[in-house]
């Protein structure tokens, strides 16, 4: 049996396109399971993704209550005003993330993290003056902390309903920071230096 050089061309082009997508795809797929991907209806879900819900949930956990008592706290109306802002959107992403963690099967928690707690109850003994310059400089610490992640997520998710969400907390992120930089209260020699 003889093969013309043609059939043997096409036949080593389909060996080798086999053979890469072997090496390629089959690979990236086990690996992806193995490192805490799951497949949804809605594109992959990744460990990034499962963070930022758990990570948006927290600044829920802390952000509203904070918000919260600068009604009462705070000494600076600015402070009363980014307190509100605080809460009323906190509370909407609150409800998105919660929901959108149930739709996706991710856990949430329900308490805020240690950092968090400890930040609160900075908050908790401090009145006036000093309650404001304690929750600016948490509260913009944490939002400049937080906005780099939540970025990241947003530029590299492959799932859908992690895409839109992350965008919007992108955007709420921003404006919180903004808030919270025009009450003229924020230490930046205090922030992380950005860098290259």
């Amino acid at each position: 049996m003889r093969f013309r050089f043609g059939e043997l061309l096409v036949l080593g082009v389909f060996l080798f396109a086999a053979a890469v997508t072997v090496i390629v795809v089959v690979p990236r797929s086990a690996s992806s399971a193995q490192a805490g991907w799951t497949q949804t209806p809605y594109g992959p879900l990744g460990p990034a993704d499962r963070d930022l819900l758990v990570r948006v949930r927290w600044a829920g956990l802390w952000e509203i209550p904070a918000g919260r008592w600068a009604q009462d706290r705070a000494g600076s109306e600015k402070v009363k005003d980014v307190g509100r802002h605080l809460v009323e959107d906190h509370t909407k992403l609150d409800a998105q993330v919660r929901e959108l963690a149930a739709k996706l099967g991710v856990p949430l928690p329900d308490q805020p993290n240690p950092d968090q707690r400890g930040w609160l109850d900075e908050m908790a003994a401090a009145r006036g003056p000093e309650f404001d310059r304690v929750f600016a400089d948490r509260l913009r610490n944490a939002h400049g902390k937080v906005f780099t992640f939540v970025s990241a997520v947003r530029a590299g998710t492959r799932n859908s309903l992690v895409r839109d969400f992350a965008g919007q907390a992108v955007d709420v992120v921003m404006k919180h920071m903004t808030l919270l930089e025009g009450t003229g209260l924020v230490d930046y020699s205090a922030l992380p230096t950005p860098t290259v």
